[in-house]
């Protein structure tokens, strides 16, 4: 019997509806969006994974519960009621200067909630592993533009592939390149000295991993167990969070 309960992936959802839904109750969102509606879906979408802990189920028949398939739709309904495929561009279409860094945490959390419900399936589909690592996406990002970070000379500000989408991460790592093939790990934002970084790279004792196997957007291959470390210890601190 699987300890549902204790599996990362859905602490990590948990987490990160309660991460979303302060966000959402906290943000200056300007332009055409259901506030009402989204609060509503989001709170019940916490009722159904609290369901799910005591449910006792493998993660194979997690999948073909009501529970995570009432979870997907209300993920794609928020998406819908925030304003359709790309609506973090109205808001930061109507946002001030002086707003757009707050604006562009609470967005990259509010992205964070939305990859972390649809992605939930398919990490439940990897089976009964019990590692914090499992709470979060891992992919294989292809570097598209890398800068410097305007208030920090040991920080380079890195635009990625994700496939079906392009994040920003901010590393220390000072010898990333344009077309560098990384992983990627999915983590909740952090704010660096005003950059807003979607994820960390994953390296070992060498730096980051810049030559890593795989389709861009998938899961990457080959791996080293040391890249995982840090992954776990963010992981840990996310569910240990108790602001």
């Amino acid at each position: 019997m699987w300890d549902t309960s204790k599996d990362y992936r859905l602490l990590v959802a948990e987490k990160s509806i309660e991460l979303f839904i302060k966000t959402i109750e906290g943000a200056n969102l300007k332009g055409k969006w259901n506030k009402k509606q989204i609060l509503q879906s989001s709170r019940k979408m916490k009722s159904e994974i609290q369901t799910l802990y005591y449910s006792y189920i493998a993660p194979s028949q997690m999948v073909e519960t009501p529970q995570l398939a009432f979870l997907e739709e209300q993920g794609k309904e928020i998406r819908e009621a925030l304003g359709g495929k790309l609506w973090y561009k109205q808001f930061l279409q109507l946002a001030t200067r002086d707003e757009k860094e707050k604006l562009e945490e609470a967005l990259a959390k509010i992205k964070f909630f939305l990859n972390t419900i649809s992605g939930l399936k398919s990490r439940l589909c990897l089976g009964e592993i019990k590692d914090p690592v499992m709470g979060v996406d891992i992919l294989k990002g292809e570097i598209l533009s890398v800068s410097k970070h305007s208030k920090a000379d040991k920080l380079l500000v890195c635009n990625v592939n994700l496939h079906k989408r392009a994040i920003t991460v901010v590393t220390n790592d000072l010898e990333v390149k344009e077309q560098n093939q990384v992983a990627v790990a999915l983590l909740p934002p952090e704010v660096f000295m005003g950059i807003t970084s979607e994820g960390m790279f994953l390296g070992d004792d060498q730096g980051i991993l810049k030559d890593v196997k795989g389709d861009v957007g998938q899961i990457p291959k080959g791996i080293p167990l040391i890249a995982l470390n840090e992954v776990r210890n963010l992981v840990e601190a996310f569910l240990n969070d108790k602001k």
